[in-house]
């Protein structure tokens, strides 16, 4: 089996493959203060909840964008899996050409999408990740990774509001069932929510113009990709797991 792990800002997402087939995954919070050996036997207790032998993990790969939990992770493989864990960066067999001034400071979660949407998808392709951040990238027919950009997520602009504005409450993030809100919870969720669809529909189309690939597919992934097409209306492929899929891909390149 194979261990894939995604660790992101505000999440972390493992996955095991036996072969292609994903098998379980499970999302845990990102946290910076956990030990290797709590990482360790935390991991142990996913596969026990599961029914899943650890034990049958032969390799695992690793993408992430936080540094400083990256220790106690690697540790913790290392010392109750027995395994040196891959980790994504530079210098790795991707299939994808950098087109950018400086491809070293590319996040290895976007390296990543980019990948399994090319090898599974094909290009021109724009790769939409909503995470922390939303991420928006464009590879073409020839695996270039052409243009890219970084927007609030939405979760992010949520929090921050909540924290900036005495009176607005937590919410949950979706879409309202009117824009006509009468309350304040319908209005912060109808600017919210409809803010980031007007957003993503806007920056398609400019993507789409200004590169002069009007059949450019859109792939989205991440945890509320949903809540911003929940008609299937705007992406043409919704991956819950292309990131884990690329994890899977980028492995087999480099094993």
């Amino acid at each position: 089996m194979l261990l894939v792990i995604d660790v992101g800002n505000t999440n972390f997402v493992l996955g095991v493959y036996e072969g292609e087939n994903l098998v379980n995954c499970w999302r845990m919070t990102t946290g910076g203060n956990r030990t290797a050996d709590e990482t360790g036997i935390f991991i142990h207790g996913l596969f026990d909840a599961s029914g899943l032998d650890v034990n049958k993990v032969e390799a695992v790969i690793i993408s992430s964008v936080v540094p400083d939990i990256m220790y106690s992770l690697t540790q913790g493989i290392r010392r109750y899996l027995g395994i040196e864990p891959m980790i994504v960066g530079v210098g790795m067999k991707t299939g994808i050409i950098i087109k950018r001034d400086d491809p070293k400071t590319v996040g290895a979660d976007r390296i990543v999408d980019l990948v399994a949407a090319n090898e599974i998808y094909g290009g021109p392709a724009i790769v939409i990740d909503y995470g922390t951040a939303n991420t928006f990238d464009v590879i073409n027919d020839k695996n270039e990774f052409i243009t890219g950009f970084i927007t609030p997520g939405i979760s992010s602009c949520a929090d921050a509001l909540y924290q900036k504005a005495a009176q607005l409450p937590k919410i949950e993030i979706k879409a309202p069932k009117s824009i006509i809100a009468k309350n304040t919870v319908d209005s912060f969720q109808a600017g919210l929510v409809l803010g980031h669809i007007g957003q993503t529909k806007y920056i398609i189309e400019q993507l789409k113009e200004q590169l002069n690939l009007p059949n450019m597919k859109v792939i989205a992934t991440g945890g509320l990709a949903k809540v911003i097409d929940p008609n299937n209306e705007i992406f043409d492929v919704l991956d819950p797991v292309l990131t884990l899929k690329g994890l899977r891909i980028l492995y087999e390149k480099n094993k």
